[in-house]
């Protein structure tokens, strides 16, 4: 008889600081002061394989100042519906940076990190240990490949 093991299928959470990339651009050419960028530290940000992209509460967009890009359909577990998709969102983790497209998440709800920030970032899910971790990049070993 076979021995049945468990093995909880376990939630990832982050930290993420987001930047309105934007607004350091208008920082960097002294339209604005670099005191005026606005940005927001998110604890526990659950880590969703499930989502493609960075989603944001409609509150931390607003905060953040993120400009409109467009108005998508989209796949959610009530069936599909309308987000708007916003740009220039700057994420900082583990010493990377890259700027990403936001999903606005319908009704709210809490932020999400999905796939395509992780891969770009080099970022790995460890759900044994139920955490993130960044994928090497040095001139031994990188992540990074052009074939």
């Amino acid at each position: 008889m076979p021995i049945k093991t468990s093995h909880p299928m376990g939630k990832v959470f982050t930290t993420l600081t987001i930047v309105n990339r934007a607004d350091q651009i208008r920082a960097e050419d002294g339209t604005i002061s670099p005191e005026q960028i606005r940005s927001i530290t998110l604890d526990n940000v659950l880590v969703d394989t499930g989502a493609t992209t960075l989603c944001l509460p409609q509150d931390v967009i607003a905060k953040l100042g993120l400009k409109i890009l467009k108005e998508v359909d989209v796949a959610t577990a009530m069936g599909i519906g309308k987000a708007r998709i916003f740009q220039d969102a700057k994420l900082s983790m583990f010493g990377r940076e890259g700027t990403f497209e936001c999903l606005e998440l319908p009704g709210g709800g809490d932020a999400l990190l999905g796939v395509i920030p992780l891969e770009s970032l080099g970022l790995e899910i460890d759900l044994q240990n139920q955490t993130l971790k960044p994928l090497p990049i040095s001139p031994t070993e990188t992540y990074l490949t052009i074939l």
